[in-house]
């Protein structure tokens, strides 16, 4: 059976005042909107949503997914099944084409104060940082390190000793509620163009680096068992911040063990040890390296195009995590939504003109390598900016990394042109809370590495829920922190997005080229 379908032309200026968009765009020509196939996409996403069981496989089966871990490998196995699964082409996991370093996991951490009264403190490992070859008890020091004098005035003091290495961090009560959703007043100030900011100078030559190096030889020198460190920054809320302290380089000299400690469970250690109560803690730690293969890969999977199949629409989100919680809104939620696009455009049988490909991109939280490598190995490399091919086939790149929250509009990237279409294409999506344009950029994720070769690549506006208060990098990254139906809004969004940019007539409208980020060689003499 043939479906007829309604194609609504909109002239864009009509509804500059009806969204919160750019102040004073306007735009003479109309863009089509597909109106039965975005009906489609609805019902769907809607009807048969697949992306919080996605997101629960990636996370509580598979759990957290850091950079060259065995869960990541698996998790990433798993996917390229799932992706199959669902009648997906060509989906693989594809070699960066450059060693990444040793992988890294943590079986155990157990961190129990034995004296002078027992009880348990919530501490995590740091990534690619030791364990402590068994249970080890040892009397708590608290030692905080920060400049040349400290390490003169603790030398002879730390053998076998637990090193608290801060004095007491304070804790602030956290008056205002944690999760946020933007309110209209904040997307209109979000939607004006703010004149950039004055630069400010540098922070010398890694100074801040080259002394925690010369801390860790002098902890092992002499012979500390383990450091431990407040994980604050959020509140306090019961967030913990882990991230890592050690090196993916097996050449590289080597640390000690590191946690990170709930804040307020750090402070009652320093204070006993501090006002000159012994402390004795039993501190049990097993991690792994894993030196076998150092090469790391992304995810990759495509829907086949039909007349303009040379052309490609991409949709990704970084697939890796940090390991204290698993990784569900940082970044598994990207990652199901993006995953479950492909799937409703999949099952919806809906006619795509370009070819749609899916990223799900490794190495993100180590400095988005993943997406850079997939650009500079496709696109262009943007230190010489000699562009591939396939530079010139892309039609756009959408991306997803900003927690759970729901999508409220597009951040544009400096990309004027492109405001017009995507007004039109947020029309239909304004029951569903998404409307809004800001001109601005958004950094810290892979739509980036696009933007950095000349290429129009997109993050979407999302509320932040408590993404910056207390799930970012932290402990509190679990399922539970997901939102089910603004995940399912941005599925369905995703995919209306992706299926219109498939189906223009042009490609997305892009900046100019950047210049490249290397000096020339200077010519070679004769």
């Amino acid at each position: 059976m043939v479906t007829r379908r309604r194609l609504l032309f909109l002239p864009i200026a009509c509804f500059a005042l009806v969204l919160t968009g750019l102040p004073g765009l306007s735009a003479q020509s109309s863009e089509q909107i597909d109106l039965d196939a975005i009906q489609r996409i609805k019902e769907e996403g809607f009807d048969r949503s697949q992306v919080m069981d996605t997101a629960w496989w990636l996370t509580e089966v598979h759990g957290p997914r850091l950079t060259n871990s065995p869960q990541l490998r698996a998790a990433a196995d798993w996917t390229v099944k799932k992706l199959t699964e669902w009648g997906l082409a060509n989906a693989k996991q594809e070699p960066w084409g450059e060693t990444f370093g040793r992988g890294w996991s943590n079986e155990r951490t157990v961190v129990h104060v034995v004296k002078p009264s027992p009880w348990p403190v919530i501490a995590y490992a740091r990534a690619w940082t030791p364990g402590t070859n068994g249970p080890v008890v040892a009397e708590a020091v608290l030692a905080p390190l920060a400049t040349d004098a400290d390490l003169d005035k603790f030398r002879g003091k730390l053998k076998g000793k637990v090193v608290l290495l801060q004095a007491v961090r304070e804790v602030k009560p956290m008056f205002d509620a944690p999760a946020h959703r933007y309110t209209a007043t904040e997307l209109n100030e979000l939607a004006v163009q703010e004149p950039p900011s004055p630069g400010r100078g540098g922070f010398g030559p890694g100074g801040g680096q080259a002394f925690a190096a010369k801390r860790n030889a002098f902890l092992i020198a002499e012979g500390a068992v383990a450091v431990l460190e407040p994980g604050s920054g959020r509140g306090d809320s019961g967030s913990v911040l882990v991230g890592s302290g050690g090196s993916r380089n097996p050449k590289d000299p080597p640390v000690p063990p590191q946690l990170a400690v709930a804040t307020e469970h750090y402070n009652r250690l320093a204070r006993m040890v501090g006002k000159g109560t012994p402390v004795t803690i039993e501190v049990d730690v097993r991690s792994s390296f894993h030196d076998a293969d150092q090469n790391m890969f992304n995810i990759v999977a495509e829907i086949p195009g039909t007349d303009k199949a040379d052309e490609v629409v991409m949709l990704g989100a970084h697939f890796d995590s940090w390991h204290a919680g698993v990784g569900a809104v940082d970044n598994a939620a990207g990652s199901a939504v993006m995953m479950e696009a492909m799937r409703i455009l999949k099952q919806s049988g809906l006619r795509l003109r370009r070819t749609v490909r899916l990223g799900l991109w490794t190495g993100e939280e180590q400095g988005l390598i993943g997406s850079r490598m997939y650009v500079k190995n496709h696109f262009a490399d943007p230190a010489t900016m000699q562009v591939k091919p396939e530079h010139a086939q892309l039609a756009g790149y959408f991306n997803m990394d900003n927690g759970t929250g729901q999508y409220r509009g597009v951040y544009l990237q400096g990309n004027e042109a492109v405001a017009p279409i995507f007004r039109a294409w947020l029309v239909p999506f304004e029951n569903l809370g998404a409307g809004s344009l800001t001109i601005r950029n958004t950094g810290g994720t892979d739509h980036l590495a696009y933007n950095a070769v000349g290429l129009s690549g997109f993050q979407f506006i999302q509320d932040p829920i408590q993404y910056s208060s207390r799930t970012h990098h932290s402990n509190l990254d679990v399922y539970d922190q997901l939102v089910a139906a603004d995940l399912m809004k941005n599925a369905v969004i995703t995919a209306a997005f992706v299926y219109h940019t498939a189906n223009r007539e042009q490609m997305l409208p892009r900046k100019a080229l950047p210049k490249p980020t290397a000096p020339p060689r200077p010519p070679t003499q004769q």
